[in-house]
């Protein structure tokens, strides 16, 4: 079945940088579009960002726009998450996700509801 792993969350203070990975098994991970989503105490899940299967397209929310970088290396089944520049509001739990609807496609969609596996999530805090 499929399986996608985060890890590389943990306590950073403002202005530092983190980056989380995440693993997939399970499927032809070189199909499909990767996306990653966080979750604040009390919020929604709110898009991230997210690359297309071949890393050609990218898409990011406006409030990570320029710090945040999202890639992939498709030789070792993995989307990363560069995040530089973090502030206290970044905090919340991160979570990767793969959508198969989308096979070979340039999208790289930003809807949650786009997304049929998820991975566990991993937790960032960003102390002031």
């Amino acid at each position: 079945q499929v399986q996608l792993v985060e890890s590389g969350g943990g306590l950073v203070q403002a202005g530092g940088s983190l980056r989380l990975s995440c693993a997939a098994s399970g499927l032809t991970f070189s199909s499909y579009a990767m996306g990653w989503f966080r979750q604040a105490p009390g919020n929604e899940r709110d898009f991230v960002a997210a690359i297309s299967w071949g890393g050609g397209n990218t898409e990011y929310a406006d409030s990570v726009k320029g710090r945040f970088t999202i890639s992939r290396d498709n030789a070792k089944n993995t989307v990363y998450l560069q995040m530089n520049s973090l502030k206290p509001e970044d905090t919340a739990v991160y979570y990767c996700a793969v959508t198969t609807f989308y096979k070979r496609s340039s999208y790289a969609p930003r809807g949650s509801y786009e997304y049929d596996y998820w991975g566990q999530g991993t937790q960032v805090t960003v102390s002031s």
